[in-house]
């Protein structure tokens, strides 16, 4: 079962978003908050696995709440659902520590879809999100290192698949390290090469390198 706190100061959305969540079998929203205060609260008190937290709140913004809830609550996977689009706030979301950034007319089926992923380690963003974050990091100086941003778009499977890769690993010595099957690494890879928009293995080994 995902256990999930609602944050959002507009009582209507927040119901809207209740009902559609309390209809799923496997998602129970366990509470609901209107602003950044009663946020901390109430997962400090219910410990929810998923905090879906709007930007803008009465007391502070969502920023605010994220960064003492993971501070507090380093598990809680924070996912941003708002109706802010700039790119400014999307990487101020990241940087604080979100596991996703969604808009509010986020296709009902995906939205489940992400918050299902999460319990994979997945990040809930939009492909033309990631696509966002990183090129708004290549455009950065290199003094800055740049290429860390797109750790933020990988699953913790993911970097540690990604750090076996540059140590020479094979997929197989990959899957026994890590006890899971050599097709789920096959597929890890893949998915790596595709965020980090790499070519191959060895691109990937490099990116890495290049950080330490």
């Amino acid at each position: 079962m995902i256990n999930i706190l609602l944050v959002d100061d507009h009582i209507l959305f927040r119901e809207g978003i209740n009902s559609l969540l309390q209809g799923q079998p496997d998602i129970t929203v366990v509470a609901q908050a209107g602003s950044v205060t009663e946020a901390i609260r109430l997962t400090k008190h219910h410990k929810p696995e998923i905090v879906l937290m709007d930007f803008t709140l009465p007391d502070g913004t969502g920023l605010d709440a994220t960064r003492v809830i993971l501070a507090e609550e380093p598990n809680t996977n924070i996912i941003f659902l708002t109706v802010h689009e700039e790119d400014e706030r999307l990487f101020e979301a990241i940087r604080s520590g979100a596991k996703g950034y969604l808009l509010k007319n986020t296709p009902t089926a995906k939205l489940l879809s992400f918050l299902r992923g999460v319990q994979q380690d997945e990040a809930a963003l939009m492909p033309q999100m990631v696509t966002r974050v990183l090129d708004e990091f290549a455009r950065q100086s290199n003094s800055e290192r740049p290429q860390t941003a797109g750790l933020l778009v990988l699953s913790n499977r993911e970097r540690e698949v990604l750090h076996e890769l540059a140590s020479g690993a094979s997929n197989h010595e990959i899957a026994r390290r890590l006890s899971v099957s050599t097709n789920t690494v096959k597929n890890h890879v893949s998915n790596i090469l595709s965020k980090l928009k790499l070519k191959s293995r060895k691109h990937a080994a490099d990116y890495l390198h290049k950080l330490l």
